[in-house]
């Protein structure tokens, strides 16, 4: 899978781009406001923000920074040269004093691989936004947290086609009571998705976020492996929501979820985009029939000189 188009909606909003030159749109309720600006310009110093984008997020500030609640932060010129604004982001807090949710990497695959975004350490975001509720990243190039302690946090999405252990286990020890929805893209190891089920152990035994109720270990290439790990972890009781979408999960990790702790306290699970056979998916559904059960999206693995590969939605 590619990201194939922008976000249209963002926090229960839809989407208004922030024109490149003109005034902003005029707009009628809550809506979510996108930035970007898209060029290929050569320059390959990482540590100068596009000039462009700069421009426009200064102008985007001082004409609607005050009345916004939703960013969307789209290409910062090419992504593979040049780090995320998170600076100047960081530097415009007070002039952005209702932001309440900010999705910061929403680019599709004509306008940069995920894996070679150069995002840097987004936890300055946080700690700049104290109020913040909804924090989506995506990025793969430079990628990193640093534990933090925020108490307004709900929801927190990590979007890579290769999640490191270090990134992980930074978001593990961070302080953060409000947590609600924990969504990490764990990846593959070829793009540097190091992450294995030990070093989710914490998480697992439901010694963190005492307000998680929603939990996604998504685009894993290791989903069997969580899959029989959640079949017997602590904190699946208390989840109203599991998601194992976008990985490799197969037959004998479906089984080994099925056979263990019950699942029938969930509303969701979602399971899209798979290699379950047809007979494990109907399996899977008629086990949980007052549950909302996603196995859309079925894939074939492939083979080669009789290896057979399974691939996460996400990975370049």
């Amino acid at each position: 899978m590619t990201f194939g188009s922008h976000a249209q909606t963002f926090a229960g909003r839809p989407v208004v781009e922030f024109p490149a030159d003109g005034p902003p749109p005029v707009v009628d309720g809550p809506v979510c406001w996108r930035i970007a600006d898209w060029h290929f310009d050569g320059d390959t110093r990482q540590d100068v923000l596009s000039e462009q984008f700069r421009d426009r997020f200064d102008r985007f500030v001082e004409q609607v920074g005050n009345r916004v609640e939703a960013l969307v932060v789209g290409a910062w010129g090419y992504a593979a040269f040049h780090h995320a604004p998170i600076a100047q982001l960081c530097a415009a807090a007070p002039r952005l004093p209702r932001l309440r949710a900010l999705f910061l990497g929403d680019m599709v695959v004509e306008e940069c691989e995920v894996s070679w975004m150069r995002v840097g350490d987004v936890s300055p975001l946080l700690t700049a936004y104290p109020e913040l509720e909804v924090l989506r990243v995506r990025g793969g190039e430079d990628f990193s947290f640093s534990p933090v302690r925020h108490g307004r946090l709900r929801k927190l999405s990590v979007q890579s086609g290769g999640l490191s252990r270090e990134f992980v286990a930074a978001v593990l020890a961070s302080e953060l009571p409000a947590l609600h929805h924990l969504d990490l893209w764990l990846g593959t190891d070829d793009y540097g998705g190091n992450t294995t089920v030990a070093d989710l152990d914490a998480l697992l035994a439901g010694k963190l976020f005492p307000a998680l109720r929603r939990l996604g270990l998504r685009n894993a290439e290791i989903a069997d492996e969580l899959a029989a790990a959640l079949a017997t972890a602590a904190v699946v009781p208390r989840l109203e929501r599991l998601d194992l979408s976008l990985g490799t999960l197969s037959d004998d990790g479906l089984a080994a979820l099925l056979d263990g702790q019950p699942l029938t306290h969930l509303s969701t699970l979602d399971l899209h985009h798979h290699y379950l056979s047809e007979e494990a998916a109907n399996r899977v559904v008629a086990a949980l029939p007052g549950v909302e059960v996603d196995v859309s999206e079925p894939q074939d693995p492939d083979e080669d000189d009789g290896e057979t590969y399974r691939y996460t939605a996400v990975s370049e």
